[in-house]
């Protein structure tokens, strides 16, 4: 099953895959951003109960949702690279974890100011919160473990494992509304059968939800770009590329 992803365990082929992928990834996904937010914030219906403020829900729910499924992929990433010693499944993890450390901030940010007018606080030790927050931390976690190692293979192992043993947090975020009592509001999009959002305000949350991702996807492909030529510098297909753009530079 895994036989197809075996060349990408190369950096060669994995840089490759990603100056393919980015443009791919990059322009829907901005596209997808804008038409999300501007149909959200502008034209979307007032919610009944909270007005206007629950427009933030376009930047919060993608930006909370996002947050978690980018540490499962960072973890899964770290899994491979533990499993099948894949360097490149390492650079990809440490490629998401500042993306899905701002992702997170940007989350209890924003939930923070919807919590503000609804609770009357900018911040409660509610279960959901408190479980964002752990998430923030294991992230940062894993930036600084990497960045304590000189060698970066050692560094990769090392931050991978933490990686694994924090994603335990995932589903207690994701659960955490209905295994305790919190103020944090339940599922939103997630119950598919009944969802608690009329259509007309789901569609542009739906819309923004998938130009985050791509957004989140064309970024880290970037950061993994940049993360294997700092690697692999000394590498003769790196000098090559170097000595091209170069050379593009020169005729330009």
């Amino acid at each position: 099953m895994w036989k197809w992803l075996h060349p990408y365990a190369k950096p060669e082929r994995a840089y490759q895959l990603c100056v393919t992928l980015q443009p791919y990834f990059l322009w829907p996904g901005i596209l997808c951003l804008v038409i999300g937010s501007i149909w959200g914030l502008a034209f979307a219906p007032q919610d009944y109960q909270q007005g206007d403020s629950f427009r933030i829900i376009y930047i919060h729910v993608p930006s909370a949702i996002l947050s978690m499924s980018t540490y499962t992929a960072m973890a899964v990433a770290a899994l491979v690279g533990i499993v099948w010693q894949w360097r490149t499944a390492f650079m990809a993890m440490i490629a998401m974890a500042p993306i899905g450390a701002v992702v997170t901030f940007i989350a209890l940010f924003t939930g923070a100011a919807w919590g503000k007018p609804m609770w009357g606080a900018w911040w409660v030790w509610d279960a959901r919160l408190t479980s964002e927050l752990i998430l923030l931390f294991l992230y940062l976690g894993v930036i600084a473990l990497y960045g304590a190692f000189e060698d970066k293979q050692q560094a990769g192992k090392a931050a991978g494992v933490m990686a694994l043993v924090g994603v335990v947090n995932v589903p207690i975020i994701h659960y955490s509304v209905e295994w305790w009592n919190t103020l944090h509001q339940g599922a939103t999009i997630s119950k598919f059968d009944k969802p608690s959002i009329a259509p007309e305000m789901l569609w542009p949350l739906l819309i923004a939800l998938l130009g985050l991702a791509l957004f989140i996807a064309a970024v880290t492909v970037m950061r993994m770009k940049n993360e294997i030529i700092r690697r692999e510098y000394h590498r003769p297909w790196v000098k090559a590329l170097a000595a091209q753009a170069l050379g593009d530079n020169h005729a330009v």
